[in-house]
């Protein structure tokens, strides 16, 4: 009796070893022929070891997934194979689109991380949907964060999946050469998940903490290659493209009307298994959705994803560099930049090169260089940007990592202050009391960033310094920062302080308080605690704080932001916050909220502080029709707002999608400071008609920009990786609706191994 009672108080540690953090899976190689049918009744399916047993992560994380999932792996001399049995029942499956790279959160899918260089940092992960619809992209900073995943990232693999009764089964086929690997290594890090969304379930081969993502390598198995991985060969890709264009331009006196056909290329070519070199020629992104329009209220630059396929292998290299205060580079610098009434505008790229990928298991590296041509209309010459980056990992899942960025303005002259009127080329300084236009041709940053995370990603300490060169500025030009955070069931804690100098300058990187503090010290801290109730309807719940202060550096609090909130996260998908908040700022700069020509500005050295409270609600996002509603009233400066935001979404699986996102703001400021009720409404349009062939139009009024504006794509993907686009756009004045320019597009792309 008494060995059968310690039996039981000993089976809850039990289970929790069973499918622990590095659990072997073993892979042999295939004797024979895999086909992509959905069957599994070859004989090297039926060898192979199995991925089982697997456990839920979300609602709760302490009990096995009642609908299991199996996993195996096999291989042959030019792919990898994966299979998964996704045991289910008849009801139907949550498909919100045919289109690749789908929404992850809102499909039932199943998918693989697999990480070859073994460093429980980098890797590539591939995701399937019932319906067969693909997502693969990249992986950095072992996926603990949101940010360490890139969907943006494309290649070439092949799927099958089949839907039964009981189950669905899928298929994989990935080319050896489509990812980076190094053949002398005899193990990987691999992670399996699936995400049951009609069930709002998400389940994991290897056991995780429901705080931490199922697809960390903290919480990842093992992969033991009983039969040596396949030497890596010479793998040459070649993407050329033809496109051609007719614009009209009615701004311009008089109407400007222009045509225009082009053909370039990307190529990708593996120098070694593990580094890959990209190249581009007359590169056009023609194709690549065109950015969504917000409402700026703020007295900061705001930023946009990169979407560019070029940019996107190793992309972490580069654009986790710094801190979200102060990036040394920001890759949308380099061929877009904005025209004098701050709309963004395509800047040639002339030629470009990219040499990424790890030299082993300690070292990654980064190189770029991308040189623009000169664009007369915006004021810019030919530009160079050159940016190298690379990487020492060490322990666990940490590392140590120097970048160094350089821009070059070329063949600007004293003189061609009419040429080149870009505020990036000529700076007005203030010498022997007259002003003068000053020449700034290069810019320079050099810095170096620290990233330690613990084995179970409870701790993550982060910190980083760079310094910026040009002419101008000699001195406070530095920037450096900590950052610190504790991560259990219960409760999230993070804080941190950053430092940029008043003459930090990275043209080529984005740093939001340039040109509104002179120079800022900001302190950071914020804690969530959750609370697990035995309840049919909520998975967890709790308070969250935030707080920060901005100094400049002679001392001068320049800002204060309290927020003290409630979140209820629901059985169901829905969820809900509420919350108040103060604000309090010492403005360093002039500033004008809405247009400086009609109302009153606010004045450097003036204080305002103001209380507003506020909420926000997701509906439950199984649902065909579902929205998210956000309302905050309160003070704003020296009056009132009252915002309004949200989306109205509806699908009919898994065809289409229509949304209408709206943003209102009904601004009340005392005399001429202005009384305003800004808003933006963007419907829009997804039509997946099949895998393969997508529409997306939407439409974007912003009455804070005075800009309509209309956009549609149609992408037939007729080969994988390769596509034919035609898009449309136009922007319209919202008074008259008169069009104030309009493109028509076509591209057309082919990939092809060499």
């Amino acid at each position: 009796m008494k060995k059968v009672l310690f039996f039981l108080l000993c089976l809850p540690s039990v289970i929790w070893s069973q499918n622990g953090p590095g659990s072997v899976l073993e892979i042999r190689k295939a004797k024979g022929e895999i086909v992509l049918d959905g069957l599994l009744d070859e004989p090297d399916w039926q060898d192979a070891d199995v991925a089982d047993n697997w456990y839920l992560n979300y609602p709760v994380d302490d009990k096995a997934v009642n609908f299991q999932t199996e996993a195996r792996l096999t291989f042959n001399d030019h792919f990898l194979y994966v299979s998964f049995v996704c045991h289910d029942d008849e009801s139907p499956d949550m498909i919100n689109s045919l289109r690749r790279d789908f929404e992850y959160d809102l499909n039932d899918n199943v998918g693989m991380v697999i990480g070859p260089y073994n460093d429980r940092l980098n890797g590539f992960f591939f995701v399937m949907t019932p319906k067969g619809v693909q997502m693969e992209g990249t992986v950095s900073n072992g996926g603990s964060g949101n940010d360490s995943w890139n969907i943006f990232w494309d290649n070439k693999w092949y799927s099958k999946v089949v839907r039964y009764p009981d189950k669905w089964i899928v298929e994989m086929a990935i080319p050896f050469n489509s990812f980076r690997y190094k053949s002398n290594l005899r193990e990987w890090n691999i992670a399996f998940d699936r995400l049951d969304k009609k069930r709002n379930q998400k389940s994991s081969w290897i056991r995780t903490p429901i705080q931490f993502n199922t697809g960390a390598f903290a919480y990842s198995g093992q992969l033991r290659w009983v039969d040596p991985v396949p030497p890596a060969k010479t793998n040459i890709s070649a993407i050329p493209y033809i496109a051609g264009n007719t614009a009209k331009d009615s701004e311009a006196e008089p109407d400007r009307k222009t045509s225009d056909f082009q053909a370039g290329f990307d190529a990708k070519v593996g120098v070694t298994p593990s580094i890959n070199l990209d190249l581009t020629v007359n590169p056009d992104f023609s194709q690549v959705e065109v950015d969504r329009q917000v409402l700026n209220l703020t007295r900061f630059e705001y930023s946009f994803p990169e979407r560019r396929q070029f940019f996107l292998e190793n992309d972490d290299l580069f654009s986790t560099a710094g801190f979200p205060e102060a990036r040394p580079i920001f890759s949308r610098r380099i061929g877009i930049a904005q025209d004098t009434n701050g709309i963004l505008q395509r800047v040639p790229i002339t030629f470009g090169a990219r040499l990424s990928g790890s030299i082993n298991e300690k070292w990654r590296l980064a190189v770029m260089d991308m040189q623009t041509k000169a664009t007369p209309s915006l004021g810019l010459p030919a530009q160079n940007y050159a940016v190298a980056s690379v990487q020492r990992n060490f322990g666990e899942q940490s590392s140590l990592s120097f970048i160094f960025v350089n821009k070059e303005s070329l063949g600007v002259g004293d003189t061609d202050t009419s040429r080149f009127f870009h505020p990036s080329i000529f700076k007005e300084e203030v010498l022997d009391g007259k002003k003068t236009l000053m020449k700034n041709t290069y810019n320079r940053v050099l810095g170096a960033d620290l990233e330690m995370l613990s084995a179970d990603n409870k701790w993550y300490v982060s910190g980083y310094a760079a310094q910026s060169f040009d002419d101008f500025n000699k001195n406070a030009n530095l920037t450096g920062g900590g950052f610190l955070r504790y991560s259990v069931r219960a409760f999230n804690i993070f804080g941190g302080s950053t430092y940029i100098g008043k003459n930090f300058n990275a043209e080529a990187g984005f740093v939001p308080g340039k040109g509104v503090y002179p120079g800022q010290i900001n302190y950071f801290m914020g804690a969530e605690y959750r609370i697990y109730p035995k309840t049919e309807s909520i998975v967890y719940m709790g308070p969250v704080l935030e707080l920060r202060h901005t100094n400049t550096p002679a001392g001068t609090l320049t800002d204060k932001a309290y927020s003290l909130g409630y979140k209820i996260n629901f059985l169901s998908s829905a969820t809900l916050e509420f919350g108040y908040g103060y604000s309090f700022q010492h403005l360093t700069r002039d500033f004008s909220l809405i247009d400086p020509d009609k109302y009153t500005s606010f004045h450097e050295g003036e204080e305002y502080d103001w209380h507003a409270v506020g909420g926000s609600f997701q509906s439950n996002t199984r649902q065909i029709i579902n929205f998210e509603l956000g309302l905050v009233y309160g003070g704003f400066y020296n009056g009132t707002n009252l915002n309004i935001s949200g989306q109205l979404n509806a699908r009919y699986q898994p065809y289409g999608n229509i949304s209408l996102a709206f943003d209102y703001n009904d601004i009340k400021l005392p005399d001429n400071y202005g009384k305003e009720k800004l808003f933006l409404i963007g419907p829009r349009i997804d039509l997946t008609l099949t895998d393969k062939i997508f529409l997306t139009t939407y439409y974007q009024y912003n009455n804070l920009q005075r800009n309509m504006n209309l956009n549609a794509r149609f992408q037939w993907r007729y080969q994988p990786a390769s596509d034919f686009f035609i898009v449309y756009t136009e922007n319209y004045f919202p008074e008259n609706f008169s069009s104030k320019n309009r493109a028509l597009v076509f591209k057309a792309t082919y990939w092809v191994n060499l």
